[in-house]
């Protein structure tokens, strides 16, 4: 961002002639409250105004903390806003929006060692994509130190050709230091891609259409 001329008046004082909300109340209710500008983003905390982001190209003290008249907590370096917001372009997000975190698709069941990871409608598009996976399922299992039982949902998983063999290679390190015994299900199977990539190294899972299908083998 640049700035070509600043505003005449400062926006953020020591006092106010009236006021109009309650945000002071909201984080004693749980409540979030940010205040989103062109420069930067502040959110309100029990302490005060925290300076938490900052647009990309702004300076800090020159842009910002000299036209306030006070000085905002700010417990590290404020982090960059995501450069999107100030380009022409569509930033795209809607996939990132709707997408589930990694982390809420797995879960492990100590009483059974059954480690479950749902892909359901994962789309696996990047090599970053894979390295995700990979790091979420290795700071799930690193702490439980031993192997586990895992079961796979793949329903309406896709990924692009180009990578497969790059994910088959990760899943199969996975295998070996984190699995007994692994089961997949989907109600349709792996596109013939994965499957001829899970001959290549050697990995015959078992797949079935249900969860609970696949917990049963895991029972045999």
């Amino acid at each position: 961002m640049l700035i070509l001329e600043d505003g005449k008046a400062k926006k953020f004082v020591d006092e106010v002639e009236h006021r109009t909300s309650t945000a002071r109340r909201r984080p004693k209710w749980g409540k979030s409250v940010l205040y989103v500008t062109e420069r930067c983003v502040f959110r309100l905390t029990a302490e005060g105004l925290e300076l938490t982001e900052i647009a990309p190209g702004i300076d800090l003290q020159k842009d910002i903390l000299d036209k306030m008249d006070f000085t905002p907590i700010m417990h590290c370096e404020p982090t960059l806003m995501d450069a999107r917001i100030f380009m022409d372009e569509p930033m795209n997000i809607r996939a990132e929006m709707l997408e589930r975190p990694m982390a809420e698709r797995l879960s492990y069941d100590p009483a059974q060692n059954q480690f479950f990871l749902d892909f359901a409608g994962l789309s696996v598009r990047t090599e970053a994509d894979i390295a995700k996976i990979l790091e979420a399922v290795e700071n799930h299992l690193a702490p439980v130190g031993h192997k586990v039982n895992a079961i796979v949902n793949y329903d309406r998983f896709s990924i692009v050709p180009e990578l497969v063999d790059d994910y088959i290679g990760v899943v199969n390190g996975i295998m070996d230091r984190h699995y007994h015994d692994v089961t997949l299900y989907r109600q349709h199977l792996p596109p013939d891609e994965m499957g001829e990539a899970l001959e290549k190294q050697q990995i015959q899972p078992h797949i079935y259409e249900s969860a609970d299908e696949a917990r049963g083998h895991l029972g045999q």
